[in-house]
């Protein structure tokens, strides 16, 4: 039998591949995606959980091409195995203000933090139903509760994702399909929060910035969790932090 597959939708070098890891250590292949501009850090991804001693493929597109999705889904099933877990992770934070935030800038911004969320999750729930089991899991943000000042653009998008979410958990939950939606509410240890961030080695010192490992832990969670108990939205923060 071959492995079932985690496809892990913008896996990059923190949160989506310390789930990609975290999936891979379960037994399932970890299909990692990001765009083809960034093949070589994919593959590298890829290799470093092969180094590990467990299953990774690399397969870059863009998750804003509708074609390219559905190529991408098809190549899995044939030559990984069967999708069990999806995992859409484009973040697409951006901050301006109303008055300069473009058409251009707002439609990208949608683009990739809604419409590729959108396409990962209908191509996944197409291989899912017939079989009726899996996982479909979409991150959020902050932004995907309340929108903040100059994140029109972002808030905007991440809470259609959220609403996407609750959409499609509400219609596959009963086919047999967990659909979950986390709300990522805090500053992850990446090196872009590292360069902005003032106190930034003692607030990781004093767990005050998510760790990438944790979250993907909470990701395994929800893919285990018993039927009889499934979460729809899960919050993660800091134990410090405001909210």
């Amino acid at each position: 039998m071959p492995n079932p597959a985690a496809v892990i939708i913008g896996a990059g070098d923190a949160t989506g591949g310390a789930i990609a890891r975290a999936f891979a250590a379960e037994g399932l292949t970890a299909c990692v995606n990001r765009r083809e501009r960034n093949t070589d850090a994919l593959e590298a991804l890829a290799q470093s959980i092969r180094d590990d001693g467990h299953q990774a493929r690399a397969f870059p597109a863009d998750a804003r091409d509708e074609e390219a999705m559905i190529a991408l889904f098809d190549r899995i099933e044939v030559e990984v195995g069967p999708v069990e877990v999806a995992v859409f992770n484009i973040g697409a934070n951006v901050n301006f203000p109303i008055s300069e935030t473009t058409v251009r800038v707002y439609t990208k911004v949608w683009e990739m933090a809604c419409l590729g969320g959108f396409l990962m999750g209908r191509e996944a729930a197409k291989r899912m139903i017939p079989r009726g089991r899996g996982t479909i899991l979409f991150t959020g943000a902050t932004a995907s509760l309340r929108g903040g000042s100059g994140f029109a653009a972002f808030s905007g998008a991440k809470g259609a994702l959220r609403m996407l979410a609750q959409s499609m958990a509400r219609e596959l939950g009963p086919q047999g399909i967990h659909v979950a939606h986390t709300v990522i509410d805090g500053a992850i240890d990446t090196d872009f929060i590292k360069g902005r961030h003032p106190d930034f080695d003692n607030a990781k010192v004093q767990d005050l910035i998510l760790n990438p490992a944790a979250i993907a832990a909470n990701y395994v969670m929800l893919h285990k969790q018993p039927k009889s108990a499934w979460t729809h939205e899960l919050d993660l923060r800091p134990w410090g932090e405001k909210w």
